[in-house]
């Protein structure tokens, strides 16, 4: 189900009124409520797959409980390892089998011998690496004795499967949502109201930004082989702002959708392209997965600690790892591999954790543009990672920046649907102009003090959205395919 649908526009006000009226004073109705809900919202793709979440859940679920009653760390590694083996294993099958076939039948045929492995027509199960990814989290909390296990499997498996953020995201620790779940919700009108307009703000990133430049990126990236060197820096500049457009409006609506059930999510964006390196870059964007492999991989293999070679090594595999979590395409370890390259210098010199804070009180015009050539850089750099990202093949990637910095020839760009750039680069600089406006209300987009601004911010962004939105456009978000 879509959170952008008419399905959602009707299954939301079931799901809240029964929620909040019919079983509003008891939590375990609560939670059992939300475990159909998600399921309901889940099974809407393709109620084949509920199969691998409920079994997902019941086995982690069972290895929390086994943990919490084992002492013996032999056992407890055993426990452990099992979970990690069977959602990796299950993850690794449905979306890397066919990758890893094809690259191994590559490498042979590379060094002249000629074997023949049947790939599978196999669906890859939409939100499958973020489940995949919070349940790991509970198993490695609890054995670590972060976290003491739950004995409520209704609530375990409402945690699991919480529908706002199930299929793209933010990805919950069991730390932060499990006991929110656990304990009882009371409705909050201020709460309620914040997380209607961060939806309606997240809404209007995907239908707005991300939906009317879809069509466009996918025109110049199809056919990039015949464009000019402005034509295809612009439609790198405009997939930047799709991906974001998209997923961050992803997050915002699962947010703001969460906050109607009396439940906090983690914020998952903080207006990335404002960031002035690639380290402030990553603390921004993606939070929830950053951090994850931070936590759960970068600092288990020794962090920055020891010599300045491993932690390089460090690095490059959380980068890589990244890279490799997106898909099972080359494409997306180099895009990996390229942050990771893009980040070694201040890593190296130790200026990666530089910028942290979002603003700062004050102004100094020689530290203004300072910070507007470190912020042009570092959105110049991402975007050139978002043509590996977006390309077919690394070699079509290659080609597109070749031409960019080899074909410049100016030329009218004449999109088959009478598209004019003109007309979105207007659009992107008011948004980016808003979101700057808004870049320390993350949270809040559209709170402002005076209720006619609030007013015309509301009627600014619903006339917009019904002035771009266009029907024959595949409405579905990019990272569901993740």
């Amino acid at each position: 189900m879509l959170f952008n649908s008419i399905d959602f526009a009707i299954f939301l006000p079931i799901v809240f009124c029964l929620y909040w009226v019919v079983v509003n004073k008891n939590l375990q109705l609560q939670n059992f409520l939300l475990l159909v809900a998600s399921y309901v919202f889940y099974g809407w793709w393709d109620w084949r797959f509920l199969s691998l979440i409920a079994f997902s859940t019941l086995v982690d679920y069972s290895l929390g409980v086994l943990l919490g009653k084992e002492e013996k760390e032999t056992k407890r590694k055993v426990y452990l390892w099992t979970s990690i083996i069977v959602n990796l294993g299950f993850l690794g099958f449905f979306k890397y089998y066919n990758f890893f076939v094809e690259s191994f039948v590559d490498a042979f045929t590379f060094f002249g011998q000629e074997i023949e492995i049947g790939t599978l027509n196999i669906i890859l199960p939409v939100g499958i690496s973020f489940y995949t990814f919070q349940t790991l989290s509970y198993t490695i909390d609890v054995y670590k004795r972060n976290l003491e296990p739950t004995k409520k499997f209704i609530a375990f498996a409402a945690f699991v499967s919480f529908f706002p953020q199930l299929v793209a995201g933010p990805i919950e620790r069991a730390s932060n949502l499990l006991p929110q779940i656990l304990k009882k919700r009371s409705f909050n009108y201020c709460e309620a109201k914040d997380g209607l307009r961060l939806m309606l703000w997240g809404l209007f990133k995907k239908v707005v930004i991300a939906d009317s430049l879809s069509p466009i990126v996918n025109d110049i990236f199809s056919n990039y082989s015949t464009l000019s060197s402005p034509v295809l820096i612009m439609g790198a500049i405009f997939f930047a702002f799709q991906i974001y457009g998209d997923f961050s409006g992803y997050s915002d609506i699962a947010i703001g959708t969460a906050k109607l059930f009396g439940i906090e999510l983690m914020s998952n964006f903080k207006f990335p392209y404002f960031s002035k390196n690639i380290g402030e870059f990553w603390r921004r964007w993606h939070i929830s997965l950053s951090t994850w492999f931070r936590d759960y991989l970068y600092i288990p293999l020794g962090g920055s600690r020891g010599s300045k070679l491993k932690g390089i090594r460090n690095v490059f595999a959380i980068f890589i790892v990244s890279g490799f979590w997106h898909g099972a395409n080359w494409t997306f370890i180099f895009w990996g591999l390229f942050h990771a390259l893009l980040f070694l210098p201040s890593f190296i010199l130790g200026t990666n954790r530089k910028y942290v804070e979002i603003a700062k009180s004050g102004f100094n015009i020689v530290t203004a543009i300072k910070n507007v050539y470190r912020t042009v850089l570092t959105f110049a750099l991402v975007t050139v990672g978002w043509v590996f990202f977006r390309a077919e093949t690394i070699s079509d990637a290659f080609t597109y920046l070749k031409r960019i910095v080899t074909v410049f020839s100016v030329g009218d760009y004449s999109h088959p649907n009478g598209y004019r750039l003109i007309d979105y680069l207007l659009l992107l600089l008011f948004f980016v102009a808003y979101e700057y406006i808004i870049r320390n209300k993350e949270r809040n987009p559209i709170s402002f003090k005076n209720k006619y601004v609030r007013l015309l911010v509301y009627i600014l962004l619903v006339f917009l959205m019904l002035l771009f939105y266009d029907d024959g456009v595949d409405r579905s978000f990019i990272y569901f395919q993740f």
